[in-house]
């Protein structure tokens, strides 16, 4: 639905409760008329806020994570009504954290001002303007959480706008200009897209900018700073904004230099444009603050571990996080789907073409972390080898659901812990998006012998209005048509019988790049490594392709692969395995124990705690340790190293 159906549909939902108010004449009637004459929030109209609102952030309190807001907004007598924004772009859900929200207090003229939540909209906040007072003041808090996930920590903070703003009803955000500034603890420095009007000591005031540009721009910020250049005299330049826990995580080799220069080169290669005047890549590296991955037009939010650079030759899981958050400046910031774009942050939005904005965007983040050499490509191959397991044995939701279908995800579970993820799945779009396009780039290349690939549709699609960071939308009918302009070929058949349709051919892509899937009782050096790494201090062992079992270090059991041999056995996602064949558990307990009992006959005995309780499962399982890997198949086009391979 585009933006301005959906705001005449909002409109026209009005008119019904006021029109069913009419009719009933009764008390409820009356209460639906009352509610719409007091509450309801004023739709979004593309016309200029007049004035600009001032807001000040003081982020300085580094130890209780209280963030203090205050804001000027200047107004007109009359109904005013206040949002926090609840459709946050990057999330695809309506996660704006309000419930963070505390002390709101409204003044006008040095008097307060009564305000009142909505009646079912807890993100608007209603209020009568006085006719003698041309601004009001707001003042809250938000309250950064504390039990893990951290925004704001003694070393570094990352700050979103969207979480600490208040904004006026009826208007669409690009016509609303703030001009923000921020306090930060004495001697921290920071990162952001925005541009700086005026700093004054710990306090710094940016440049007027227009809400959706303001929530597009976060701040990271902290004691240990570095920032890298990864193009060095380039009209619009890109930098590499590192802040770590200490000093000594901000230290890089010039090899290391050179590959996260080599990423710049190789997609702006891939597009051949840019939509931007200048990026930011906001790095934390920390043990402490929450990992992050979200993607802004001229900057990304990217957390990852604290010893990234240092511990480099043991950590390659993960390292596709910049490709993947820098592609989305062309993919989902520049184009982006027609029902993610609303008029503010309040409006829904519509997540049913996720598996481009998404699935294409991880697609090109695997490849151009290969083609800039962040991966070997070793790497890139199991990477794309435990992907494609996923699909082959780990992901049988996909005989009831369809892809299309999971694109309701964030908002249906946002991003909450799943009992059985391998039946329910979670947000697929993203990988098994993945693996249809590396099918759809073996395909153009096939029809054209070689001649076009997703690169050229990327190029076409992605690479027009070189420059420009004006969103600008599409439609199925245009991701079809640009495919067609490629290489002719019925994409829209195509397209259908991976995203809408149940049990996708999701594995085709592989063996159309000249490699096939296998499965042995070693790991791969990279399967080790994401393993052992996967989630700082709580790693997975991933028993997912043979027992069917994933678990992480104190051996509670996160996920039981549907139908699989653990979970016939009859165990529970959220049990924890104490012992296997009497033996303390470990997971080299489990790992023998699984690779002894192959071609036997008697079961492999585990003992959980569940509930309160002990009680001991048989699993009937004989086939090993099962491991993914990708080997060549002699004879056929190795399409698969030519997508990898550096452009010159």
């Amino acid at each position: 639905m585009s933006h301005v159906r959906r705001i005449a549909s909002l409109a026209a939902h009005r008119k019904f409760l006021l029109g069913l108010a009419l009719i009933t004449g009764t008390a409820a009637g009356s209460a639906v008329a009352e509610q719409i004459g007091n509450d309801a929030v004023p739709p979004p109209r593309d016309v200029p806020y007049t004035g600009q609102i001032k807001l000040h952030v003081d982020a300085s309190d580094t130890a209780q994570g209280i963030f203090r807001v205050h804001e000027t907004i200047p107004v007109k007598a009359g109904e005013l009504t206040l949002l926090y924004p609840q459709w946050i772009p990057g999330d695809h859900s309506p996660s704006g954290p309000i419930a963070m929200l505390a002390g709101l207090k409204l003044t006008a003229n040095g008097k307060p001002l009564a305000w009142k939540r909505d009646t079912y909209n807890v993100y608007a906040f209603h209020l009568d303007v006085p006719t003698d007072v041309s601004a009001i003041d707001a003042e809250f808090q938000y309250l950064s959480p504390r039990d893990g996930g951290f925004e704001i920590t003694d070393r570094m903070m990352d700050m979103e706008w969207s979480k600490v703003a208040l904004y006026p009803a009826g208007y669409f955000t690009r016509g609303i200009t703030f001009v923000p500034s921020m306090t930060l603890p004495h001697g921290w420095q920071f990162g952001t897209a925005l541009e700086t009007a005026s700093p004054s000591g710990d306090t710094t005031t940016f440049k007027p900018v227009t809400f959706d540009n303001l929530v597009d721009s976060p701040v990271y910020a902290g004691r240990y700073f570095k920032r890298v250049d990864l193009n060095p005299g380039d009209k619009a330049p890109v930098h590499l904004d590192v802040f770590g826990d200490k000093p000594g995580d901000l230290e890089m080799t010039p090899e290391q230099v050179k590959v996260h220069r080599a990423l710049v080169t190789q997609a702006v290669k891939l597009f051949g444009s840019h939509h931007y005047d200048h990026y930011d890549f906001l790095f934390s590296l920390s043990d402490q603050l929450g990992g992050n991955g979200t993607e802004h037009h001229q900057s990304s939010e990217d957390g990852l571990g604290s010893d990234y650079f240092t511990a480099w030759n043991e950590a390659a899981p993960e390292r596709d996080l910049l490709a993947h958050e820098y592609v989305h400046s062309w993919n989902g910031k520049f184009r982006r789907p027609a029902d993610l774009w609303t008029p503010n942050f309040n409006v829904p939005m519509g997540d049913s073409l996720l598996w481009v904005y998404e699935g294409q965007t991880q697609y090109w983040g695997f490849v151009l972390t290969a083609r800039s050499g962040i991966w070997s490509p070793q790497q890139f191959r199991d990477a794309l080898a435990m992907t494609a397991a996923n699909y082959d044995r780990n992901r049988v939701g996909f005989q009831w659901r369809t892809l299309e279908d999971t694109t309701n995800d964030p908002t249906a579970a946002h991003r909450t812990a799943l009992p059985y993820r391998s039946w329910q799945m979670s947000e697929e779009y993203y990988s098994a998006g993945q693996m249809m396009w590396l099918e759809v780039d073996a395909k153009l290349r096939g029809l054209t012998h070689d001649r076009k690939s997703l690169d050229d549709f990327a190029h076409a699609f992605f690479g027009v209005d070189d420059g420009s960071y004006v969103p600008r939308t599409y439609t199925f009918d245009e991701v079809v048509a640009t495919l067609n302009g490629v290489a002719p070929y019925d994409w829209a058949t195509f397209l259908r019988a991976h995203v809408a349709t149940v049990n996708p051919p999701l594995l085709d892509g592989i063996a159309a790049t000249g490699w096939k899937l296998v499965y042995t009782d070693q790991e791969s050096a990279y399967e080790k490594q994401y393993n052992s790494r996967h989630e700082p201090s709580r790693h997975l062992y991933n028993f997912a392709w043979s027992i069917g079992l994933t678990m992480n270090d104190e051996g509670e059991v996160n996920d039981v692969r549907w139908d699989g041999p653990a979970f016939k056995a009859g165990v529970s996602t959220g049990a924890t395995l104490v012992a296997v064949n009497g033996k303390a558990y470990s997971k080299d307990v489990l790992k023998n124990e699984i690779a002894a009992a192959k071609g036997g006959q008697s079961p492999i005995v585990l003992l959980l705690k569940y509930q309160g309780g002990y009680r001991t499962v048989p699993v009937d399982y004989h086939d090993g340790l099962q491991y993914p890997h990708l080997v060549r198949v002699e004879g056929t086009p190795d399409y698969l190293s030519e997508i990898i391979a550096a452009h010159k």
